[in-house]
């Protein structure tokens, strides 16, 4: 199954050398499920001639708010809502989350509460589940065609579900550890609290549920759909 990565941010330069770019995490992330990738740089306003290029889409995260003014918001908007009447599977990650949740009808907005960062926990469908997250930014409305189904107190809309359609994850299955720590110490200083930042390293341990959000991504883009 063909996934394009609809990519709309890049990491750090000194970061990307190491650990590679944000397709390169979600082809780690995702690696053994039978799903094969393209990329396209949206930001960079590279986008695909037809939403049917693929056989679903993945929209990665970015540090651009979906609220504010850059060339490639409307034409994505418009790209997602397309793929959307047509059936063609989406996921989307952090601003992936968010930009589905604004296109489809959703209020996105900086959270008046600050930052998530680095490991927390969410109840999906009443399972615990500990994901990495590094956002202020978050679905404060949900769009009407969509159903939570992961939360925190945090976050009240931390995933969401447009039935076959779409699913989407505040947080960042794909994100290690090391990468989380690596954007602390190069985008954080001056933006994040330091005693945000020193309690989420405190929290990191040598595992979470990446794997299990893997596999739910997986499925949810090879389920049968009519």
């Amino acid at each position: 199954m063909r996934i394009g990565i609809l990519q709309t941010g890049q990491a750090p330069d000194v970061l990307r050398d190491k650990m590679g770019d944000y397709p390169d995490m979600f082809a780690r992330l995702l690696a053994g499920r039978g799903l094969d990738f393209t990329s396209y740089h949206v930001e960079g306003m590279e986008f695909p001639e037809s939403v049917h290029d693929c056989d679903g889409w993945l929209i990665t995260g970015s540090r651009h708010g979906a609220y504010e003014d850059h060339p490639f918001i409307k034409p994505l908007e418009e790209f997602i809502r397309k793929a959307y009447a047509e059936k063609v599977p989406m996921v989307g990650i952090c601003f992936g989350h968010q930009i589905i949740a604004q296109a489809l009808g959703g209020k996105v907005e900086k959270f008046k509460g600050g930052w998530a960062v680095g490991p927390q926990d969410y109840q999906f469908n009443g399972e615990t589940v500990n994901l990495n997250a590094w956002h202020q930014d978050q679905v404060v409305e949900k769009p009407a065609v969509a159903e939570t189904v992961g939360t925190n107190a945090f976050c009240e809309h931390a995933a969401l579900l447009y039935d076959d359609r779409a699913y989407t994850v505040q947080a960042h299955p794909e994100y290690g550890n090391d990468f989380i720590d690596g954007l602390m110490t190069t985008r954080g200083k001056g933006l994040v609290p330091d005693e945000i930042m020193d309690a989420a390293r405190a929290r990191f341990a040598p595992t979470n549920s990446s794997t299990a959000i893997a596999d739910q991504i997986a499925n949810f883009f090879k389920q049968t759909r009519n």
